[in-house]
Order: structure tokens, then C-alpha cells, then sequence
């Protein structure tokens, strides 16, 4: 049973896109496996990992240290989303984003943490819409079913919500611009806060850049290039029920050669407000 505690109030959070086994698995597990040891994130929020009723990606990466919840409906591959934490994870719920036929595991996977006082609770999602360039309309319409859904599991409970994920759409996307507050869709309207803004005001924070050779050639004049993120719900009267710490891209640099994966994490550091 995996175990962890929060004795600063803080939290450390971790979202990448595996690439399940694309390009030289062996060598990228290295990489992936000492990065996560160095990071020891709380929460992660894994992207395309594999899952099969013989073999857990996600699992083999953290070496059992974590409980850890999968998407149910996966690609023909076995391709999905997952979730760990290093504290027991109470529920797990699953949100179908299929708005037209796709054979993409487009998803939003929810877990309720018990994370220990002072922090307590936490909603952590994992969301992951559709990923064609040309699907904003869908992933407006994905962002609002998820926001609607986590609303649903927080009502009437005093919980912190942090939305991860690789979201398939750069920060002036209607879908992210709804996230963060600063357009409402279909009526409907909330507040997250971007870490990485947050922390990194005015800066571009490419997660998905030709920087890095594993991003395939087809995709090196692709238009969105910050398209992994880290929000922290915002409470009624204030910002982030969580202060944002830091935000870091990880995961973004060759180790002897080696690149981890076609996405750099992103890695934020939370903490209970007064525990400076």
C-alpha cells in the first residue's frame, strides 16, 4: 500500500505524455525511471500509457510505490490514461469525451485523494480531449463536460480540484481560455488557475516543440506547442485554494542522448496558503 504524508502542506505535481512504447522504449524507461526517482511527485497524471490485463506502464515506471487507476476505455492498443498517487486514492471515475466517432481514448479520468491534513482531500483529474488540430469546437465542448462532472463529485464538500494534462491546445484555445476563466461556453464558466503562468508570466513554456527529435517530422510545423498544463481550482473569493510554488518544464532535455518522451512534463510545486 503506498504510503506518503504532507507534514509542509505541500504537493508536488507531475504531468507527462508517456508516448506508450513509440521510438527506443529500453533506453526512454532509463531515463523515465530516474527522472520520477529525482521528481518524487505526488500526483501524477500519465497520457498515453499502456495497460493490458498482463502489463502496466505506469506501474512498471513507479515500481509499485503508487496507487494507481487506469482508463477503462482504451485505444486498440491499449493506450489510455493513468493516474498515481502516492496516497490511497478513494475513488476513481471515468468521463467518456467521445463527441463524434474516434478511435482516440479522449477521456477525463478522476481520482479523490485522501491526501493528509493540511492539505486534505484532492480531486485530481487527469483530462485528455481531442487531440486533431482542427477539433477546437470538441474540445470546448469536452472542457465544459469536465468541468460539469468535477463540480458534480465536489459539491457541497470543501476539497482542492488540480486539472492535469496533455490538453491538445495551446493557451489562446477557447477550451483553454475557458479553463483559466477568461471565456465562458455554452453559459457555462469557472476559474483555474495555470500554474506554469502563474509561475512563468509572459513565457512560452513549449511542451510540445521540434526542440526535441522524437516529435515526429509530420508534426514539426505543428501550430500549438504549449499544449500540457497544470491547474489549480480557484475558490470563490480568491485565486488557487493552492499556491503556486513553481512550475517547471521536466523531462525537456536529453540524458546522454536519450529523450524521454515526444512531450516535456510539466511539474508544479503546491502548498497550503500560510505554510510559506
Amino acid at each position: 500500500m503506498p504510503t506518503g504524508d504532507a507534514p509542509s502542506g505541500r504537493l508536488r505535481i507531475l504531468t507527462l505524455n508517456l508516448w506508450a512504447h513509440g521510438g527506443e522504449w529500453r533506453s526512454r524507461r532509463g531515463v523515465l525511471v530516474d527522472g520520477l526517482r529525482e521528481l518524487q511527485p505526488d500526483l501524477i497524471a500519465f497520457q498515453e500509457a499502456i495497460r493490458t490485463d498482463t502489463y502496466d506502464q505506469a506501474a512498471e515506471l513507479l515500481a509499485g510505490s503508487f496507487a494507481v487507476e487506469h482508463q477503462t476505455a482504451r485505444d486498440p492498443d491499449a493506450v489510455g490514461l493513468s493516474v498515481a498517487s502516492r496516497w490511497p486514492i478513494v475513488r476513481a471515475t471515468e468521463l467518456d469525451l467521445h463527441v463524434t466517432p474516434n478511435d482516440f481514448p479522449c477521456a477525463t479520468l478522476t481520482a479523490e485523494v485522501a491526501v493528509p491534513p493540511p492539505i486534505g482531500p484532492v480531486l485530481f483529474v487527469n483530462h485528455n480531449p481531442s487531440w486533431q488540430l482542427a477539433a477546437e469546437s470538441e474540445r470546448e465542448v469536452q472542457a465544459v463536460a469536465a468541468a460539469r462532472s468535477i463540480d458534480d463529485a465536489v459539491a457541497g464538500r470543501d476539497m482542492h480540484v488540480v486539472v492535469a494534462g496533455d490538453l491538445d491546445a495551446d493557451p489562446d484555445a477557447g477550451s483553454i481560455r475557458f479553463w483559466t476563466g477568461r471565456q465562458a461556453i455554452n453559459g457555462v464558466s469557472v476559474c483555474y488557475r495555470d500554474a506554469w503562468e502563474s509561475a512563468h508570466p509572459g513565457e512560452p513554456g513549449h511542451t510540445f516543440s521540434p526542440q526535441n527529435p522524437l516529435m515526429a517530422d509530420a508534426a514539426r510545423d505543428w501550430p500549438f506547442r504549449r499544449i500540457d498544463y497544470v491547474f489549480v481550482r480557484c475558490s470563490e473569493h480568491a485565486g488557487s485554494t493552492l499556491v503556486i510554488e513553481d512550475c517547471d518544464l521536466v523531462f525537456n532535455e536529453p540524458v546522454d542522448g536519450v529523450w524521454a518522451s515526444d512531450h516535456f512534463g510539466v511539474f508544479a510545486q503546491l502548498r497550503v496558503p500560510g505554510n510559506g
